[in-house]
């Protein structure tokens, strides 16, 4: 009965497959035949801003990621501070998507992210922080290169784990989606139909791409690797980041909003500056005498 079950199931493999490929095109489809919700007295200048905000704070920050040793968009020596400073500005774009549909619950969930930011941008700086000082460097390019003999995500354990969970969180993706939550019936994204969601939705998973890049290009060696080319390990490294991203927002649930706080401000916090005090107590036992 086993072999039956498994054999049934290998057959199927092609067919799922062909299935999980098509059916964000389908939805894509769908939601372009869809009209767009019009509300009372909207703000449309500001609701069309939104995402153009979040596409734009993503584009920025994969402009500072090096596919390789030259190969970077903007070169930056405070590329580390830009980046901080774009995912920022995701709040603004949060909270006007919400605010502008003149909708209860879509500006309660901006609202939400705004009153969570501290606990994601505080965790999130001090990693970067704590990665940025073997390079004693605050640019993308140096901090790759200081992870020549040894990455960093080796060097600081604690790095990449925090920063996947604080760039999760400023991305509102999976369990720490609090502004376009369900119990909002979507947040800020309720009023949102048609090529409006789509246009959302789309920049919402720029901004995790983006956030996964960073992550492969300061806590696993960006382009570094041998044998192949520097972009094929950098996008290589991007995806496998992208895949533990997703695969939390699949599999855990939301939590609740005045926990993840709780747990922000008692844990995840104090966890970051126990990385930035090791790293920064590493770099000063590393020079020579």
């Amino acid at each position: 009965m086993i072999d039956t079950l498994l054999s049934s199931w290998v057959a199927g493999a092609p067919v799922r497959f062909r299935q999980a490929l098509s059916l964000p095109v389908q939805k894509g489809a769908l939601s372009l035949m869809k009209g767009q919700t019009v509300t009372e007295r909207p703000d449309n200048v500001l609701w069309a801003l939104a995402p153009a905000l979040v596409g734009a704070s993503a584009a920025t920050c994969l402009a500072l990621v090096p596919l390789s040793a030259n190969g970077v968009a903007a070169q930056v020596e405070s590329g580390i501070v830009y980046f901080g400073a774009a995912m920022a500005l995701v709040m603004v774009a949060v909270y006007l998507n919400g605010w502008s549909a003149n909708s209860m619950f879509s500006v309660i969930g901006g609202y939400r992210f705004i009153a969570l930011a501290l606990s994601y941008e505080m965790p999130l700086a001090l990693v970067l922080i704590a990665a940025a000082l073997p390079a004693q460097s605050l640019s993308v390019s140096d901090i790759i290169d200081s992870q020549a003999g040894l990455w960093n995500v080796v060097r600081q354990p604690l790095g990449l784990p925090l920063y996947l969970i604080a760039s999760s969180g400023l991305a509102f993706w999976g369990p720490l989606n609090f502004p376009d939550a369900n119990d909002l019936g979507g947040g800020t994204e309720i009023e949102l139909s048609g090529v409006d969601r789509l246009l959302w939705r789309g920049a919402h998973l720029s901004l995790v791409v983006a956030a996964a890049a960073m992550g492969a290009a300061v806590f696993l060696g960006g382009w570094r690797g041998p044998y192949l080319p520097g972009p094929l390990w950098m996008c290589a490294k991007t995806i496998a980041l992208i895949a533990i991203i997703l695969f939390a927002g699949h599999t855990f649930a939301r939590v609740r909003l005045e926990w993840f706080v709780r747990i922000a401000w008692t844990i995840l916090i104090p966890a970051s500056l126990i990385d930035v005090f090791g790293a920064g107590i590493t770099v000063l036992l590393s020079k020579p005498q």
